[in-house]
C-alpha cells in the first residue's frame, strides 16, 4: 500500500511540474547575473537551476555539520573502547569460572 502511496505522490509531482511548465513555457525573462546578462532564458529553466542550486548550497552546508558529528561519535567510541579494556575484572565472575576448572 506503501508503494502505491508513493507512486501516486510521484506522478502528482510530475503531472504538476509539466502542467505547469506547459502554461509558462513560453515566458521568458532577462537575467542580470552581475558580469554578464542573458536575454530571453525560459522562466521554467531559471526554476529548475534555482532549485538545483539550492540543493548543492544545502549540500555543502550539510557536509560540515555531517563531518563534525562523525567525528564526534568517532571519539566516542573510542572512548568509550579504551575505557572498557581499561575496567577491572570483576574477581566474583572470576572465582566463578575458577571453581568451574577445579570442578569439572
Amino acid at each position: 500500500m506503501s508503494r502505491i502511496i508513493r507512486a501516486i505522490g510521484i506522478l502528482l509531482v510530475v503531472g504538476l511540474a509539466v502542467v505547469l511548465q506547459s502554461l509558462n513555457g513560453s515566458e521568458t525573462v532577462t537575467l542580470k547575473l552581475g558580469v554578464i546578462t542573458l536575454y530571453d532564458v525560459p522562466i521554467t529553466a531559471v526554476a529548475f537551476f534555482g532549485l538545483l542550486a539550492g540543493m548543492v548550497i544545502m549540500l555543502v552546508a550539510s557536509i560540515h555539520n555531517d563531518l563534525r558529528v562523525r567525528r564526534i561519535l568517532r571519539d566516542r567510541l573510542t572512548e568509550e573502547d579504551s575505557e572498557e579494556k581499561a575496567r577491572v575484572i570483576d574477581h566474583r565472575q572470576h572465582d566463578l569460572f575458577g571453581k568451574n576448572e577445579e570442578e569439572g
